[in-house]
């Protein structure tokens, strides 16, 4: 056996190395004398440190070194074992480069949005006047208010008047369990099943045109709440997304250039108009 210097030697790994891989349970000595304390290894261990060595010199963690050898028999189950481990980190990798992918899209859109909301527009206040309109109230996901918006068209065609808005129920976000209402303004009331028909109140509000994804009103409902503290203003539900420019019937077109008016109702406490 091999006295821990001639190991050292054998090994490339100090005498203080090859002790912290004796605590560390990574390369333990065949042999302890119990009266001197000194290590002694066999010859058939060179390759066990060898490839600890080398498993750690590409920064693997002790306790990843130790998984691995924890599998080894002979010298082919040794090399099966960091094999299996290749393919692991082969998969991190793909999993990290897909992440990698995903963050770069995401600082992307955010810059993205972050112009887009300080571009052209300003949160400001103006008076809704009344008008009628035809909505379907619905749950569920804000996806799903197409469906709505198709029937109401079908249901009204010449009889609309103005850009489809969604009526929001909800003081919160929801995903799944949304509660808002697709509208059309309307010329006159008609009787259609399923259909409310009735006069839209109007009444003060803040206002600001969104232009981009609706997946990025968020930055824009942001800022015209911040103004709704700074006024000291309540908000009256429900809130209003007007669809200004959006995708048409036949072409999506380019999100970047949707145009979406978020109206906030409010008024100041104890009631009255804010801000006037």
């Amino acid at each position: 056996m091999f006295t821990i210097g001639e190991f050292s030697r054998a090994t490339g790994l100090t005498i203080k190395t090859l002790r912290y891989y004796h605590e560390e349970g990574l390369i333990v000595p065949s042999f302890v004398d119990p009266r001197s304390g000194y290590r002694y290894y066999k010859p058939d261990q060179i390759e066990t440190a060898r490839t600890v060595a080398y498993l750690r010199g590409l920064e693997f963690p002790v306790a990843e070194v130790r998984e691995i050898l924890r599998h080894r028999g002979e010298d082919e189950e040794l090399l099966d074992a960091i094999e299996r481990h290749k393919a692991a980190i082969e998969q991190k990798v793909r999993r990290l480069r897909k992440v990698a992918r995903s963050l770069e899209r995401y600082i992307a859109e955010e810059r993205q949005a972050r112009a887009m909301a300080q571009a052209n527009y300003d949160v400001r206040e103006k008076l809704l006047e009344p008008f009628l309109i035809g909505g379907i109230r619905m749950r569920g996901r804000y996806g799903d208010c197409g469906k709505a918006f198709g029937k109401l068209g079908r249901s009204f065609g010449r009889h609309i008047c103005g850009k489809p808005l969604l009526l929001h129920y909800d003081a919160e976000y929801k995903e799944d369990d949304a509660d808002f209402e697709a509208c059309f303004p309307i010329r006159q009331a008609r009787a259609v099943d399923g259909v409310s028909v009735r006069e839209l109140p109007g009444g003060g509000c803040l206002s600001l045109m969104h232009k981009g994804p609706y997946d990025q009103l968020g930055h824009s409902y942001a800022r015209i709440l911040k103004r709704v503290k700074e006024m000291g203003c309540r908000v009256v539900m429900p809130t209003r997304e007007v669809y200004v420019k959006g995708p048409g019937m036949i072409f999506k077109g380019n999100p970047r250039h949707y145009l979406t008016e978020i109206q906030i109702p409010v008024e100041v406490e104890g009631g009255g108009v804010c801000g006037g």
